[in-house]
């Protein structure tokens, strides 16, 4: 332990850093990498970091990225308050003879203002595995830096939250730590085991219910389809119990796909996993959605491999009007199935009621009838279109 401890304060600092992904709700956020990649990277449908080596980054290198962004947001502010907004020429002239630490900072800067500097995320996969002490002091010098953010958030695994002091949490939380986002994925045991999720549903339980108590928004991830058609059912049902017991602000699904480089493809390939069609997982976030009862979250859909960017609202009084989007589509005749399944992955149509639109319905039926796509083949079709989204 102490020999990494050693490592770390050796480490040279490189300049600013970005890792590889942040939330679709962190769109607008300002990225702070706090660590590299995933301490667990063991889960068998992610592709993010696998063939990548977990590190902590040494604290005072988080505090000199943040320092290099700050000067670039003041720098760009004198600049804009000059004209009423930053030129491309003043950009220009304002990053001359900067290294490329300095530039990627810079641009990190200008990106941030042009999204209005309301909130920060910490990357990568699991920031609060960093000592309770450390995530604090990074947390009081961005408030001291950027007063006027309104949210700071974070990737966790649960299994790390549950082991973290209920105090330390709440300290987390006074420090402007005011949202987790978690990937429950799933909350039945058996597919938790199935894709080595390192979490039992005991786990998530407990993780989730402990940021709750702290005070801190919780963001928890569903993967429709993960169970695959084995499990698939009790995926929904499990999924669903587990969330009532945690009752988090938000519920974000994001369907499974499976990418050629990870652990489940192979299982897939061989014949070990049979993935769910789009019919069953239409049947599958019915089941889900009937199943959550007695809670008050958000259900988003903000992912592009969703089938159903409509299903979002609060529940209860929510819940019939997102149901009856999966209804009107498991209703449908397969042809016109079909045909918004493949308009919605060729971006052709966003929502359900799109599918009224005569020209985006005609430019996906000739598209269908030229690939030769058919409701018998569809599924496959469209999980080779799906993996250009991973």
């Amino acid at each position: 332990m102490t020999t990494l401890k050693n490592n770390r304060n050796a480490e040279e600092y490189k300049g600013f850093e970005q890792g590889p992904i942040r939330p679709p709700s962190e769109a607008s956020s300002l990225l702070i990498r706090v660590t590299r990649n995933c301490p667990w990277n063991r889960c068998t449908f992610c592709p993010v970091y696998k063939g990548s080596r977990f590190s902590l980054r040494p604290v005072e290198h988080v505090l000199k990225d943040i320092d290099q962004v700050h000067q670039s947001v003041v720098l760009l502010k004198e600049l804009g308050e000059k004209t009423g907004y930053v030129e491309s020429s003043h950009i220009s002239k304002a990053s001359k003879g900067m290294n490329p630490g300095e530039m990627q900072a810079f641009h990190a800067a200008l990106n941030w203002i042009n999204s209005g500097m309301e909130s920060i995320f910490l990357q990568d996969a699991n920031s609060l595995i960093i000592k309770p002490e450390d995530l604090t002091r990074i947390l009081h010098y961005l408030k001291n830096k950027f007063p006027w953010v309104k949210r700071i958030t974070s990737y966790a695994r649960s299994h790390t939250i549950a082991r973290i002091q209920d105090e330390d949490m709440k300290i987390f939380s006074r420090a402007g730590l005011n949202r987790i986002h978690i990937g429950l994925e799933s909350g039945a045991d058996p597919v938790l085991q199935m894709v080595q999720k390192g979490a039992t549903q005991e786990i998530h339980i407990k993780a989730g219910i402990k940021v709750k108590n702290a005070g801190i928004q919780l963001s928890e991830y569903v993967m429709p389809g993960l169970g695959g058609k084995k499990l698939s059912r009790i995926h929904a049902i499990e999924t669903a119990e587990t969330l009532n017991q945690i009752n988090p602000e938000f519920i974000r699904l994001r369907t499974l796909a499976i990418p050629n480089h990870v652990e489940l493809y192979h299982e897939y390939e061989q014949g070990n996993f049979e993935k769910c069609t789009d019919m069953m997982m239409a049947e599958e976030i019915r089941l889900f959605l009937q199943t959550l009862s007695g809670i008050t979250s958000t259900i988003k859909s903000d992912h592009i491999l969703n089938l159903f960017e409509e299903i979002e609202g609060r529940l209860p009084e929510e819940k019939e009007k997102m149901l009856s989007v999966l209804n009107e589509f498991l209703d449908m005749p397969p042809e016109r199935q079909m045909i918004y399944q493949v308009g919605r992955r060729l971006g052709q149509f966003s929502r359900l009621k799109d599918i009224e639109n005569s020209m985006a319905y005609s430019r996906t039926e000739q598209t269908c009838k030229r690939m030769g796509i058919t409701p018998d083949n569809v599924d496959a079709m469209i999980d080779e279109m799906m993996k250009r989204f991973i």
